[in-house]
């Protein structure tokens, strides 16, 4: 990054250069970027100390500059920068130990892990889990420092007087949870009866893509009304926002509009990016395009979209229909299959068996779930791309119905997920989504990407483990990346192979269905 460059942009409210190739110093002249509040330097090669000025930026919200190569010690100065919510300091050569960060009391995310620190973690850093600070040599409440042999130990039973106060303290907690339930019951019911006016004004050049693609508006008074299931935001034409969950926090089109944004992937639905929101949320916004069905089914599709909540499925916020523009919501998530098993750099990483047998089971939760909901409902869109993974691996399916509002295209056979009967995107069956989904699992047991491997020949990555099965073996298949682990289990491995084959039939009734796929995994990886 060029010296006495990004200094002059003193307006800048969010900065986003993640993934790239970017090395050297990170500039002393950031400091004058006052306004700053969300910057993102992960997974780039910037290199030193973070220079003092840095701890100029008090309107600092979300930092991440994870995956690089900063050394030096962590400073103490960070406690300037007072509304922090968000530090990413992670896999970096941090040295020496961790400061006190007691004026940051509105700090929730927080990973040091993968650094060179030692010492003992500060009791204002307790809160964090385990995971924040792998990877370290610090002690404290993870692991207990050594102990001083000048310190006479302390009697192991307790006085009397202690015991009273933690009966007396027992009580009054137990109290205080029944005041607490009973003050959560009665805003349960209120909020339901509960509304408020909004006004918005979007200007035409303010969107989440560019420029030039304009979304098409007038100005609205807005109403939101609060439901059992959602949130709605509408005008009396009924082209607003509408939004969905009881306790998501309600942003107003205006404020997708001015958000900053990056854009994570284009696929045959449209184009994608992530939305960093002033008030410290961030939302992945779907750019739908070729829309070729009616508002009125539009609406509807989103209102059962809306209304379908698993733990598999990443649930969709809000939607907005507009003359020119139609958006979706969904919360934002750190990863997806397709990076961790695909991508370049520090995106890609090793998955252990354990991690992709979890993920597959928690896949085949979500798909089951959605068949259960009736013979005509599938998700259509299966593929690793839309395989969301949270920090622990935990695994969401995202972006269920979304191709049955989209016009067909002789392209969609490209993408190497869909089953040899589709010729419609908008009419998957449930099939053909259990073969997508086997596709996925030799996608994580062979650590190939569907869409690469298919050829002029028309060998997909289907076919082509079931030539390598026959020819050269069973084992012959597996990511290289998986057998070099320890811990792999090989005959887990090899039932799951043959359950994806099974899936993955070229004849739709030979396919298991989804409810049986699921118990199988079960018996295979638990």
């Amino acid at each position: 990054m060029p010296l006495n460059s990004i200094g002059n942009l003193t307006e800048l409210r969010s900065l986003s250069l993640r993934s790239n190739s970017l090395s050297g110093l990170l500039p002393p002249d950031i400091g004058s970027c006052t306004e700053l509040r969300i910057l993102n330097l992960e997974n780039n090669n910037f290199s030193g100390s973070i220079p003092t000025t840095f701890f100029n930026l008090n309107n600092l919200i979300r930092v991440s500059l994870s995956g690089n190569r900063f050394s030096g010690e962590i400073s103490d100065a960070f406690n300037n920068l007072t509304r922090m919510r968000t530090l990413y300091l992670e896999n970096n050569n941090f040295s020496g130990s961790l400061p006190d960060l007691k004026n940051l009391s509105q700090l929730n995310e927080f990973n040091v892990s993968f650094n060179r620190l030692t010492g003992s973690i500060p009791s204002s850093l307790n809160q964090f889990s385990a995971s924040s600070f792998l990877g370290n040599s610090l002690c404290g409440s993870l692991s207990p420092c050594p102990e001083n042999n000048n310190i006479t130990n302390q009697s192991d039973k307790l006085s009397s007087g202690a015991i009273a106060g933690i009966v007396i303290g027992s009580i009054i907690g137990f109290c205080i949870l029944l005041l607490v339930l009973f003050m959560l019951v009665r805003s349960f019911y209120r909020s339901k009866k509960s509304f408020r006016q909004v006004n918005v004004s979007p200007t035409p050049n303010q969107v989440v893509s560019s420029p030039h693609d304009s979304i098409a508006t007038e100005n609205h008074d807005i109403e939101d009304v609060f439901s059992d299931k959602k949130v709605r935001v509408c005008d009396d034409s009924t082209k607003g926002m509408v939004y969905f969950g009881e306790s998501f926090e309600v942003f107003g089109l205006e404020d997708l509009l001015m958000a900053s944004a990056e854009v994570l992937g284009k696929g045959l639905t449209g184009t994608t990016y992530k939305a960093y929101l002033d008030s410290d949320v961030e939302v992945v916004v779907k750019r739908l395009r070729n829309v070729c069905v009616s508002e009125e089914e539009f609406r509807a599709k989103m209102e059962v979209s809306g209304g379908i909540g698993h733990g598999n499925l990443v649930p969709l916020r809000a939607y907005y229909y507009g003359r020119e523009e139609k958006l979706v919501v969904y919360d934002s998530m750190p990863t997806s299959l397709y990076a961790v098993l695909h991508g370049e750099g520090v995106s890609k990483e090793a998955l252990t068996w354990v991690i992709r047998s979890r993920i597959a089971l928690g896949v085949a939760n979500g798909i089951e779930y959605l068949h259960s909901l009736g013979p005509k409902v599938t998700h259509g869109n299966i593929k690793s791309s839309n395989i969301l993974l949270t920090h622990y691996y935990d695994a969401y399916l995202s972006e269920f119905g979304i191709t049955q509002l989209i016009s067909s295209t002789s392209n969609s056979k490209m993408s190497g997920y869909y089953a040899p009967e589709v010729t419609d995107i908008r009419n998957v069956s449930q099939k053909a989504d259990v073969y997508s989904f086997g596709t996925v699992l030799l996608e994580l047991l062979t650590g190939k990407n569907p869409s690469s491997v298919i050829n002029d020949e028309g060998i997909d990555l289907p076919k082509w483990v079931k030539c390598i099965v026959q020819e050269r073996g069973t084992t012959q298949v597996f990511d290289p990346e998986l057998i070099r682990f320890q811990n792999c289990d090989e005959e887990q491995m090899v039932s799951l192979l043959h359950l994806a084959i099974s899936c993955t039939s070229q004849h739709p009734e030979r396919r298991p269905p989804m409810a049986d796929t699921t118990r199988r995994i079960k018996e295979i990886v638990m």
